[in-house]
């Protein structure tokens, strides 16, 4: 029987120059669609779960080619409301070099800002399902979403269903503080907590040592108090972490780290050459709920996790068209990167 997993949250449409011209330049932009929760779902929908995402969006034809982009890929699409005036819009401008990437939202007042939580029956989406996923953004739309994301994940754990939460803040959306208020009260239900190297210091003022993201430095016992202190505060069972580090636009160090309560785990370390890094940290909360879901011990989940990662970096769009079978290939230790014939 496949597993279920559910994921909450907004799909848009992206808004792209060709290869490296900036917005300055461009004469025309290229339309694909993404969005956080639906880059995981398109991920496991991909890996051959049950993959259902949950969101709201308008009823013309620019809403039903987001839906549709799911389709494409076996994502379940039955759940998303339709209705609004608007699909929300970002604008993604790929860095080079010591130029980096930049990515401008248009999103107020989008579909999904505007529903009413009483719209989403909870115990009828999640009825089934082995995992629900949201993050940090989806919050941020709206103090109904907000709510919304709460009747979730209370739901969730009525049901016995494990909870994720990628942190995910974004400045844009919300104040540190609004962020910490509202994720403190998300997180008290939250099984798996995902974060990055700023996330946990943005949203909870929970900062790794010996860590500056600006010239590239982690350090990785900061990032064992960061994970230790989150997972005292809201008894997660496991926290995750990505650790990039940033050489330059287009080359990173990519790893991560799990712990889980009792041991931390470090995944081996990937020179990352990228093609597209929007959606990295997606792939990797898909990857490792993927794993978890098989049934891989900690290091072979967080190895599969942080391998699913390093390819999407290679990966035009903010989807993850990779397989199992290429993912454990990477994890098993090939990255030589070879024609496969």
């Amino acid at each position: 029987m496949q597993k279920k997993i559910v994921t909450f949250g907004e799909l848009m449409l992206r808004l792209s120059p060709e290869g490296y011209y900036r917005f300055v330049q461009s004469e025309k932009l290229a339309a694909t669609f993404g969005g956080a929760e639906a880059n995981v779902s398109v991920s496991l929908a991909n890996y051959g779960f049950d993959s259902v995402f949950v969101s709201k969006l308008p009823a013309h034809e620019i809403g039903q080619c987001a839906v549709n982009s799911l389709r494409k890929y076996g994502v379940d699409t039955s759940h998303i409301i339709r209705g609004g005036k608007r699909i929300g819009i970002f604008y993604v401008e790929k860095g080079a070099s010591q130029r980096p990437s930049k990515v401008i939202y248009d999103r107020e007042g989008s579909s999904i800002a505007q529903a009413s939580p009483d719209e989403f029956c909870w115990k009828e989406i999640l009825e089934g399902a082995s995992w629900f996923h949201f993050t940090g953004i989806t919050p941020a739309l709206s103090d109904q979403m907000a709510a919304a994301c709460l009747e979730a994940c209370k739901t969730a754990k009525e049901l016995g269903i494990t909870v994720s939460c990628d942190l995910n803040y974004r400045n844009k959306l919300w104040s540190k503080q609004k962020a910490g208020e509202v994720m403190g009260e998300l997180c008290k239900y939250v099984d798996v907590c995902i974060a990055n190297e700023e996330d946990a210091a943005d949203v909870f003022g929970i900062k790794a040592a010996d860590t500056d993201i600006t010239s590239g430095t982690v350090s990785t016992n900061g990032y064992k108090d960061v994970a230790r202190q989150l997972t005292e505060r809201f008894h997660f069972q496991k926290a995750a972490f990505t650790l990039r580090e940033s050489f330059s636009a287009n080359d990173n160090g990519w790893s991560a780290m799990l712990y889980d309560g009792k041991d931390f785990y470090f995944s081996k370390k990937y020179h990352v050459h990228i093609v597209d890094r929007v959606g990295g940290g997606d792939s990797f909360g898909s990857g490792l709920i993927a794993a978890f879901l098989m049934d891989y011990n900690p290091q072979e989940a967080l190895e599969f996790a942080a391998a699913a990662s390093c390819l999407k970096h290679s990966i035009e769009g903010d989807y993850n068209m990779v397989s199992v079978e290429e993912i454990n290939h990477l994890a098993g230790g090939d990255a030589s990167g070879r024609v496969q014939r």
